[in-house]
């Protein structure tokens, strides 16, 4: 495996060292993507809409989610049914890394847990991961299957969330009949391939199902939700943001009373997967059979990125040097995708691989040419750039908008300088190709593919396959997320079954004592992940307070600016790709569903209100995905 454009070489060992012979291998002018699209200039982008009247602004302010405020903004071509121009915007500073300066590092599993009203027991285990690392602490092996577990109850909530009560809506008969009558109409009549599983006869049925608060798969996803939670609180104590993940394993008291209580409410995403899957397997092959032109709604190139997640009991030491092994033991695979292809499933080429860049951020730069980089390597002698999470200092520095400068508080984190997708798909993809699953009954890599082999509940045993995709799109996310609901709940499954013999054997014990060093200066990072994808935090201590801390978050990636070789973020390439397919030719009477289809298949979470501005006039439309109200289109 090499590096295309970061200036890092491997021997014939496979050891990563810094090219010879340049001045300033990481600076400003140094190798960019190459074949990665380009943002129009912003002079380019002025001209047209002076001289073209069927060239418009077209503003989405603002797409709230959980995790910060994202705005988005576009340049529509309303003649040639395309988007010119497309930038993301988040549109509040968080600041999780400042507040964590000079605190103990404990405290860390119980603030970046409020990072997100979602998924904090993530940022709970990623965090105590980071401090393991650090002070050398190796959990105790009950506390990590219970872990896997907690985290994997985690997205069997995060999963339904998005798409039956986010993603779902804007394929529901309440959005696709106002934007594409003829499409409704149509599925009215189209018989659904899997209504024996799934009980819809025909696509019609299904996406009025699909409406929101009203519709039976929206209120179905809501009660899921809650028997995830269910399970959770058992172990947690608390959801969303649990009391007993700490440094070590888990503070729960876990009996067989616990375990069977959690299986009961587990059990019940086996059929759960079995109908999600079969759903957005009909109505993808139903749009892609309706209009071909729906496989270019939020396309872009394959890159993915996934640090992998549920380790190993015999496996996880905690340690740096020992993460290349762990990682790839683990039940989802690190990894990266370039372009289709796995081209790494190491994490220590993964780690050194990450840069983050604020050219367009609201920030300033921390490091530049003749500086004094803090970690010139990692802790086993690997280089890292001056722009890696680990020498990163977080300067927020507020200022005007301004599309050729600063537009967004995101940061654009890059590997090898290429702009990479964070999500459960990178994970179901990594781990298919590479082919590196732990021994089970229930899940198989076959290289191109996994298979899950669903247990029996009120509908029978079923194999699911998800395949690789041959294109990249909205629609494949939301199927890969759907297949995702599967594997993970199998993931919990074999865990729970090992737990169960731990207890069985009388090993209860699920931490390990610790204590914080008083001296010196410690490194850890937690490589963990979110129903989303990819999570890092990058720690350093010193004398046994944080001196700096970083995370890089899902979003952080999905929703990144343009970076320095003006290659745009994931979201603004995904929407740059997407075609306009409504059925109107008037501006004024444009929904924009398919720029949010791209946008929320990267999975916006929670209730999300969207503001449409463009030139014709200003259009406001409400779209509730918790139980708070929706508007008359059923948004």
């Amino acid at each position: 495996m090499c590096f295309k454009n970061l200036p890092i070489e491997f021997d014939a060992q496979g050891k990563p060292f810094l090219r010879a012979g340049i001045a300033d291998p990481y600076g400003p002018s140094s190798a960019g993507p190459r074949g990665a699209p380009a943002q129009l200039t912003a002079e380019r982008i002025e001209d047209l809409l002076k001289r073209n009247g069927y060239i418009r602004d077209l503003d989405f302010d603002p797409v709230t989610r959980v995790a910060g405020a994202l705005a988005f903004h576009t340049v529509a071509d309303f003649q040639g049914r395309k988007v010119l121009e497309a930038r993301s915007m988040a549109t509040l500073f968080r600041g999780y890394e400042v507040i964590m300066i000079g605190r103990d590092p404990r405290d860390a599993i119980f603030i970046t847990s409020r990072a997100c009203g979602v998924c904090g027991g993530v940022h709970s285990v990623t965090s105590a991961m980071a401090i393991e690392m650090a002070i050398g602490c190796v959990p105790a092996p009950l506390g990590i299957l219970i872990r896997n577990i907690a985290l994997a109850l985690e997205f069997l909530y995060d999963h339904p969330l998005h798409l039956h009560l986010l993603a779902g809506p804007d394929y529901s008969a309440a959005m696709v009949g106002p934007t594409n009558p003829s499409l409704l109409a149509r599925a009215r009549s189209a018989e659904a391939p899997h209504a024996e599983i799934h009980g819809f006869r025909t696509i019609g049925e299904l996406m009025e199902d699909l409406n929101p608060l009203s519709g039976k798969l929206y209120l179905e996803a809501l009660h899921m939700t809650r028997v995830a939670r269910e399970a959770y609180v058992l172990i947690c104590g608390k959801y969303p943001h649990p009391q007993t993940i700490v440094p070590g394993g888990m503070s729960s008291t876990v009996t067989l009373t616990v375990m069977n209580e959690m299986f009961i409410r587990l059990a019940q995403f086996f059929d759960y997967s079995k109908k999600l899957a079969a759903i957005w397997d009909d109505l993808t092959e139903f749009f892609y059979e309706a209009n071909p032109a729906y496989k270019q709604v939020g396309a872009r190139r394959a890159n993915l990125i996934d640090t992998g997640i549920f380790d190993h009991p015999d496996a996880y030491d905690a340690t740096y040097a020992g993460a290349t092994a762990w990682g790839e033991r683990r039940w989802a695979t690190p990894g990266v995708i370039m372009d289709g292809q796995l081209v790494t499933t190491d994490l220590h080429a993964l780690n050194i691989g990450i840069e983050e860049f604020v050219e367009h951020s609201y920030y300033e730069e921390w490091s530049g040419s003749g500086q004094r980089q803090r970690f010139p390597t990692d802790p086993v002698g690997n280089p890292l750039s001056p722009y890696h999470p680990w020498n990163k200092v977080t300067k927020p520095r507020p200022q005007g908008q301004n599309w050729k400068e600063k537009y967004t508080w995101d940061t654009a984190p890059r590997w090898d300088r290429q702009a990479m997708e964070a999500g459960a798909y990178a994970r179901l993809w990594n781990t298919a190709v590479a082919r590196k699953l732990p021994a089970n009954p229930f899940i198989e890599a076959t290289g191109t593919s996994l298979k899950l082999r669903l247990p029996k509940g009120a509908l029978p045993e079923l194999e699911l396959e998800w395949k690789v995709p041959a294109v990249w799109n909205a629609f494949e996310r939301n199927r890969a997320r759907a297949y995702c609901t599967g594997f993970t709940a199998l993931v919990a499954l074999n865990n729970w079954l090992s737990a169960m013999d731990r207890l069985k054997q009388g090993d209860t014990r699920t931490s390990t004592p610790f204590e914080i060093p008083k001296r010196g200066e410690q490194r850890g990072v937690g490589f963990w992940g979110a129903g989303r994808g990819f999570l890092t935090h990058h720690m350093t201590l010193d004398r046994g307070a944080v001196a700096n801390y970083q995370i890089v978050t899902p979003s952080t990636w999905n929703a990144s600016p343009t970076d320095r070789w003006q290659q745009p973020g994931p979201y603004e390439e995904a929407v740059l790709n997407t075609p306009l397919l409504e059925e109107t030719d008037d501006p004024a009477k444009f929904k924009g569903i398919d720029i949010l289809r791209a946008i929320r298949s990267f999975d916006p979470c929670m209730p999300c209100t969207t503001h449409i501005h463009s030139d014709a006039g200003v259009i406001t439309r409400e779209v509730n995905t918790c139980a708070c109200g929706v508007d008359d289109e059923g948004g």
